[in-house]
């Protein structure tokens, strides 16, 4: 485990808003959020457009669309659902679903198993009311955005209901699939009846690259994109082996996004595999120096937290808009991950307990949630070195705006806006308008 500086002692604002702003959440908040029309008011594809093309920054080119440079990342659990995903992709980005138990998001589908003993019945009904939920999420995503921008889902390669998750986005027409947590070495078959799909893995070496894209030949099928996410500044699971190896240079983009586009030039199709460069984006300078390294975008998922469209709860905005990079701290998920979060009262908590969790794992302990939401988990296998807490519970909490019980996932830097929440159309006007420093107010 590794500490931010000064995270040893709990933030002052942290500390007031677990006594004073831990509350149900308001009468029809999730209802509220459906209304997705009235954020995009202000900005228009066309105004972004031009605001593109005057801070010299490019588009990017995939499945047949032209699009603003920004990518919103994908964040569960239900923290980008279809309304964030759905607004994004209005105004011409590409905005990202994540399918990790959505079914949190939709009180009739919780209901089917609030009632059942745990055991496999159960846990089918988890699973099935899961799928229906990304359904759901995925067509109204598409309907907010009425054919204009991206509607990707995002997978993590390290849940059990992976090649359930890969299907029902496929079905549902998703117009992309992104996958980390892990090597999707087979994504390519699970998709082979759907070409039209966008195919595109989350990555953070050129190492990484180079042993997937052999995988992936193989198969007659090559990446539509590639994500190449920095650890040491992106928000929740990175893509590192340990805590300590997340400052490792060979992850730095000026080491990796040359390396990966000489590979491409290598394999013959340098122009039309686009790389995307997630973590550490703040302002447009930081696109525009991305673009000039060879990347064709940028992607951002905790300044898209702190927006009304957002998915979240209001104080799950607040938290992550409130805490700074001495706020945060690094420590193994149960997913056997590295991970970055802001330092809460639960999170305090489990880490001062955390070596002697880990001393007394066991083998084969039994899912307290009767659902194995991953493939291997830390407390249900009883694998010491990994985290020992229910990771589904605990972002449920978040996502309901439960300080002391949530676990909130944010990666470095100021945001945009700072400690203000503002909308997606403020923040994609923010981030191609170059001279304004992160953390001024809209």
């Amino acid at each position: 485990m590794r500490l931010a500086n000064k995270a040893t002692r709990a933030p002052a604002r942290l500390i007031e808003q677990t006594l004073h702003c831990i509350k149900a959440p308001p009468p029809g908040w999730r209802q509220h959020r459906l209304l997705a029309s009235n954020s995009i008011v202000a900005m228009t594809p066309s105004s972004l457009i031009e605001r593109m093309a005057a801070a010299g920054l490019r588009p990017l080119q995939l499945a047949g669309r032209q699009l603003l440079p920004i990518v919103q990342g994908g964040m569960g659990v239900g923290i980008s659902a279809h309304r964030l995903a759905g607004s994004v992709a209005a105004l011409g980005a590409w905005g990202t679903i994540a399918s990790v138990d959505l079914r949190r998001h939709h009180a009739d589908l919780m209901a089917r198993s609030e009632k059942l003993r745990d055991g496999d019945e159960k846990k089918a009904v988890i699973v099935q009311a899961n799928q229906e939920a990304l359904s759901r999420e995925i067509r109204q995503a598409r309907a907010i955005a009425s054919g204009r921008g991206l509607v990707a889902v995002n997978v993590m390669r390290a849940v059990s209901d992976y090649t359930a998750s890969v299907r029902t986005a496929l079905e549902e027409g998703a117009d992309a699939l992104v996958v980390g947590a892990g090597l999707p070495l087979d994504l390519p078959e699970l998709a082979q009846d759907h070409p039209e799909t966008a195919l595109i893995p989350i990555l953070s070496d050129a190492r990484g690259v180079s042993l997937l894209w052999r995988k992936w030949e193989r198969r007659q099928r090559i990446p539509s994109a590639i994500v190449i996410e920095h650890p040491a500044h992106a928000a929740g699971h990175l893509g590192a082996a340990r805590v300590d190896d997340l400052g490792d240079a060979r992850f730095d983009f000026e080491t990796v996004l040359p390396a990966v586009r000489r590979h491409l030039r290598d394999a013959g199709v340098e122009g039309r595999v686009p790389l995307i460069a997630a973590g550490g984006v703040r302002r447009c300078e930081d696109i525009q120096r991305l673009q000039s390294l060879g990347a064709d975008a940028a992607q951002l998922g905790t300044a898209f937290v702190a927006t009304e469209e957002c998915d979240a709860h209001p104080n799950f905005k607040q938290v992550l808009a409130e805490a700074s990079d001495e706020d945060l701290v690094e420590f193994t998920s149960v997913a056997g991950l590295p991970a970055r979060a802001v330092l809460t009262p639960w999170l305090r908590k489990y880490l001062k307990a955390e070596e002697r969790l880990q001393a007394v794992a066991q083998l084969k302990q039994r899912c307290t949630m009767a659902f194995d939401c991953l493939a291997q988990c830390g407390l249900r296998d009883g694998l010491k070195g990994w985290g020992q807490f229910c990771i589904d519970q605990r972002l449920a909490a978040a996502l309901r705006g439960e300080v002391t019980k949530g676990l909130f996932f944010r990666g470095r830097g100021e945001l945009p806006f700072g400690q203000q929440i503002a909308s997606v159309g403020q923040l994609l006007e923010r981030l191609l308008t170059p001279g304004i420093p992160p953390g001024t107010p809209a």
